[in-house]
């Protein structure tokens, strides 16, 4: 059972009074996306905007450290794995993003004194502060703590209320779920919610300051990715401005084979499109963790916004989108008890799947991917044991899956803090 937050509607027990102003969500058009598991730096996951301040984390942190609220900052800490003494430090190396995709996290409210987790479906517009790993940490609006959900994506219920209705352009296919990305990134690939022609490159740990902006109309070559790994190609694609999905809501593990791409080598994508990569090994794919075993990711990505087409067409071996390069690096990581670590424990198990909600268990049972078949040619060095089946024409593109299409008129946006 996953409780559903809507964009804009307070919490009943929030960590930080609400009305202050720390941060506001906005108007966001949803995105239809490939949903399932997305890793935290694939670009275009995650929005931003021309005025970053939709989360004022010099509040955030002077409310958590006044010894007035000393019991709430305790809960607050206990609740992301760190004491109460690492929480300035861990908050600066926060990055304030919007959500460009419905977005299942374990949220916690404030309790009796103690954070109450709870495994919640976060409405796309939303306002949050992700970790250098790209992982969901904090919902801007109310200061709750976040943590990765861990279970399975395919297998939710979720549950609407009078205050959370059913929000249009909710669909179960496009929910997706955060994992870490396969390194420390130094800068996060996002999309302008009211440009989506434009990029946004934000250097991790700052809050729209620094920020850089390219073209998400620009193409880039698919890299030569057969006979490296998985991680590898995951971060290749992603330096490149395109994005992984994998099919079955799994992750291959890091070190798996990768074989073959489709798109192949040379193919000209545009920012956020999806990449499939066939990958040697075990066809099993299970939720929580990158290190699950899976034969195959798809491509996919997001429908471009029904106002109007991206102004570069799109390649016909490959779903819309736009292409900019992404430039996530490699850098240190903060210590382990800074940053919220992806294997906590699931959740208990939910019920079997709904006709009106996705359904999915908060502990993720390890599931058999359909039997993989050839879409691309292999590379004499190794047999393509699997891939995914060939995209949707109308797949939608896109960082932190599955992004919108990047066009002049796009996804359009309230006003923001």
């Amino acid at each position: 059972m996953v409780k559903a937050v809507a964009a804009g509607v307070p919490s009943l027990a929030p960590f930080f009074d609400e009305e202050q102003g720390l941060g506001r969500d906005q108007q966001v058009r949803a995105q239809t996306a490939h949903g399932g598991l997305q890793q935290g730096d694939t670009p275009g996951l995650y929005g931003g905007s021309k005025q970053p301040t939709i989360c004022d984390v010099v509040r955030l942190k002077a409310f958590l450290t006044d010894p007035a609220h000393e019991r709430k900052a305790q809960a607050w800490a206990a609740a992301l794995s760190i004491s109460t003494a690492e929480i300035p430090d861990y908050l600066d190396r926060l990055t304030p993003v919007l959500l460009r995709h419905d977005t299942l996290v374990k949220n916690h409210d404030y309790k009796k004194g103690k954070a109450a987790p709870f495994n919640a479906l976060l409405q796309v517009g939303i306002a949050i502060l992700v970790d250098p790993e790209g992982l969901p940490a904090v919902k801007c609006s109310c200061g709750n703590p976040l943590r990765p959900f861990l279970g399975d994506t395919t297998r939710i219920k979720v549950e609407f209320d009078n205050r959370n209705e059913e929000w249009k352009g909710y669909e179960k296919s496009s929910v997706v779920a955060v994992r870490p990305a396969t390194r420390t990134v130094e800068r996060l690939a996002l999309v302008d919610v009211e440009e989506p022609g434009r990029g946004i490159n934000r250097p991790v740990g700052t809050t729209g300051e620094d920020d850089t902006s390219f073209d998400t109309r620009e193409q880039h070559e698919v890299p030569l990715l057969a006979g490296t790994t998985f991680g590898q190609a995951s971060r290749k694609l992603a330096d490149s401005g395109l994005a992984v999905a994998v099919e079955g809501g799994g992750l291959p593990p890091d070190a798996s084979r990768v074989t073959a791409s489709d798109p192949p080598a040379g193919t000209e994508l545009r920012f956020g499109e999806y990449v499939t990569l066939s990958v040697a090994g075990d066809t099993t794919s299970s939720g929580p963790s990158k290190g699950s075993s899976s034969g195959s990711s798809s491509r996919g990505g997001s429908t471009p916004p029904a106002s109007g087409p991206s102004s570069t067409p799109p390649p016909s071996s490959s779903g819309p989108g736009s292409s900019g390069p992404a430039t996530p690096g490699p850098t240190s990581k903060p210590p382990s008890s800074s940053a919220p670590p992806s294997s906590a424990p699931p959740a208990g198990s939910t019920p079997p799947p709904s006709t009106k909600a996705p359904t999915a268990s908060s502990s993720p049972p390890p599931t058999t991917s359909a039997p993989p078949q050839t879409t691309s040619a292999p590379p004499t060095s190794a047999p393509v044991t699997s891939s995914a089946p060939p995209p949707r024409t109308s797949a939608p593109a896109t960082t932190d899956p599955a992004t919108g299409v990047p066009s002049s008129d796009g996804p359009t946006a309230s006003t923001t803090a």
